[in-house]
């Protein structure tokens, strides 16, 4: 039997489409790769004949677009809301009794109430819009609102159908699921990676994320990437099943892998029960997990749940508990930031913890070293809870052999030499040089930075191959580069030469308050640089600030008004900000917080949090309106103290200032 070059093209498409699926969804190949090839190489050569017939899910579709210049923005039609935690067994049951109760109060059948209960798993959170069917969109997560439209490295998963499974399906479908790489598939990639002489990645997560932001999609097609779907976004026409698990199953059947551990229990013992048992296959798993997701399965009943400010009160993620390792304090090395502040810096035998290698780890200050009794040599305990920074926990001095040493805390700056200063009611040491080579490379690098001007391709290496050549020496200078000064540095293409210029050009569209920030002030974080920003209105006005104007707002205390004078009393900072505006900036008006509900309220934050970092949960804060503070006063409305808190605790006891747990604290922002 003949075939036209239409026919035998749908023929090829659909036998090729089909196999992938089998490998790369079912892992139940059903050919060779050496005949997978020869279809492949037979479909080329017809597309390549009749390049009016290549049909939009063609596997040859998956390689082959031209390199990115920028990723565009996509807004959400549909939120994609981050989850509540749960760490542990009594959080979950605490979230199943505010379920229970809330449905009895809506006078809801609680009898009928069913959990659904799948992994949580680490990677890139991924919306997949298909259009009739047809993959028509793929976006980042973002900031839940607005994320990066990465659709042509979709494209590359194999994992991810190009057009649904099975039935038509006829409308507009978002599919949401996770990005990720196995646990082989990344061993394998950083083997390869250091044969050819390049940095490992540290971690899966970062890998993915790192390989989905490629400009080129023929990098990502290098990279065995997979994905799971795990719910909906937007759905107009298709008409989804009544529950999370049935929308799951249809999501197989649609061509979608889907989380391994899928059950769905009805009590509470059979909840903790299912979570007792995830923990307990954590390790053996083929991907990386740090905690299970449970969903009330009813989506009749997840819309009368509704959400709280920013997430469903029909969801929240059980996070296994802290993953902890013991390793080698190899040494401990000083850091010096921004703002001149010494910070010690573990340096640790390396050892995996959840899942990254760790070897590197802040110590604060040299009371955290001395109140943990820290030597070099030492056995410590190193713990890493989901995406919480690795901290050392602890010393083991019942194994110490008599070889280990004190670190011994520098008077100078490691860096340039110049004197360090312990400030008074402060904990660590600063650099009084105010041209400190690690502090302008730092300063460089903070304003950069996503929160900041959020300039595209300059990070730490980039920032330190321009001072390398000279290239730069402040801020402003970032825009006087030339494209023939960055194309003549080493490893700068073209491209990347053009794409940072434009990064910088766009930098100078920025709000009023993310320019504040942006400076490095000393003190002045997100939260400040708004109120600054709000209060003045215009850059000149802030320019012009006084210490006594800067006392008025009674939201900023004496040492962040002293600071910010500081800044604005030196002439070499004021001439900066006005040759960095001589650049041609169009300043913004100020972002606005997302909620009211903490107007007014003080915040100070002590020791470490479990389920989120520190500048998590000040974003958190600011995100209410709310006010972060780095010391206790009169004026503070809450303490919220981690484990291992310090003296700011003992001071808010005296002060009999409210003092408020992690769990309490989480359960402020839900109200």
């Amino acid at each position: 039997m003949s075939h036209t070059p239409q026919s035998r093209i749908d023929q090829l498409v659909d036998e090729l489409n089909e196999h992938s699926y089998r490998y790369y969804v079912l892992s139940q190949p059903s050919i060779s790769d050496a005949e997978y090839d020869r279809l492949f190489r037979e479909l080329e050569k017809l597309e390549a004949a009749n390049p009016q017939l290549i049909r939009s899910d063609s596997p040859t579709r998956r390689v082959g677009s031209a390199p990115l210049s920028a990723f565009a923005a996509v807004r959400h039609a549909v939120p994609m809301l981050s989850l509540s935690n749960a760490m542990g067994e009594e959080e979950l049951a605490d979230f199943d009794d505010q379920v229970r109760r809330f449905l009895e109060k809506e006078e809801l059948p609680v009898a009928e109430l069913e959990y659904a209960i799948e992994y949580k798993f680490d990677g890139v959170a991924i919306s997949l819009v298909y259009l009739d069917g047809q993959l028509e969109r793929a976006a980042t997560r973002g900031d839940g609102q607005q994320g990066e439209d990465v659709t042509q490295n979709i494209k590359t998963i194999r994992a991810i159908p190009l057009r649904l499974r099975g039935a038509s399906v006829k409308g507009v479908l978002e599919v949401r699921g996770e990005v990720i790489f196995l646990k082989r598939d990344f061993e394998k990639l950083n083997v390869e990676r250091v044969k050819a002489g390049e940095e490992a990645f540290a971690n899966p997560r970062n890998a993915a994320s790192g390989t989905l932001r490629q400009l080129d999609p023929a990098i990502t097609a290098s990279r065995p990437l997979s994905f799971f779907a795990y719910g909906a976004g937007q759905v107009e026409g298709p008409k989804l099943p009544p529950t999370h698990a049935e929308t799951i199953r249809f999501f197989a059947a649609l061509g979608f892998k889907t989380s391994p551990l899928f059950e769905v229990v009805k009590t509470r013992e059979a909840l903790l029960s299912a979570y007792r048992l995830a923990e307990e296959a954590r390790a053996g798993l083929e991907f990386e997990v740090d905690g299970t997701v449970v969903k009330v399965n009813s989506h009749a009943m997840q819309q009368r749940l509704g959400f709280r400010h920013r997430t469903p009160r029909w969801a929240v993620a059980a996070k296994f508990q802290a993953v902890e390792e013991h390793t080698k304090l190899l040494d401990i090395l000083i850091q010096v930031g921004r703002t001149g502040a010494l910070t010690p810096v573990a340096v640790l035998q390396p050892v995996q913890v959840g899942g990254v290698v760790v070897s590197r780890a802040t110590l604060h200050n040299q009371d955290e070293i001395e109140r943990k009794d820290l030597l070099i040599g030492d056995t410590v305990v190193v713990r890493r809870q989901g995406d919480v920074i690795p901290a050392v926990v602890a010393s083991l001095p019942q194994l110490r052999t008599g070889a280990e040493r004190k670190f011994q805390f520098p008077t100078h700056c490691p860096e340039c030499g110049s004197k360090a200063v312990r400030g008074e009611d402060e904990a660590v040491l600063r650099c009084t040089n105010p041209r400190c080579p690690a502090k302008i490379e730092q300063r460089l690098i903070h304003f950069a930075s996503r929160n900041a001007a959020d300039i595209e391709g300059l990070g730490e290496k980039m920032v330190a191959l321009l001072l390398e050549h000279g290239l730069v020496e402040d801020i402003a200078s970032l825009y006087d580069l030339t494209f023939e000064q960055l194309s003549a540095l080493p490893r700068m293409a073209e491209l990347s030469s053009r794409n940072l210029l434009e990064s910088l050009e766009r930098s100078k569209n920025i709000p009023l308050n993310k320019l504040i920030f942006a400076l490095g002030i000393r003190h002045v974080g997100q939260k400040t640089a708004l109120l600054l920003a709000k209060a003045c209105g215009s850059v000149e006005r802030f320019l012009s600030l006084t210490e006594q104007q800067l006392l008025e707002l009674h939201e900023i205390g004496e040492e962040t008004s002293r600071s910010i004078s500081n800044f604005l009393s030196a002439p070499d900072e004021v001439q900066n900000v006005r040759a960095l505006l001589g650049h041609g900036f169009k300043i913004q008006a100020p972002e606005a917080a997302q909620s009211d509900a903490l107007e007014g309220k003080s915040f100070v934050l002590t020791g470490t949090l479990e389920s989120m970092t520190r500048k998590e949960a000040e974003d958190k804060i600011l995100s209410f309106s709310g006010r972060v503070s780095s010391s206790v006063s009169k004026q503070t409305d809450y303490v919220v103290a981690g484990t291992d808190p310090g003296s700011k605790l003992e001071k808010a006891k005296t002060l009999g200032i409210k003092v408020l747990s992690e769990d309490q604290f989480k359960q402020l922002l839900d109200i």
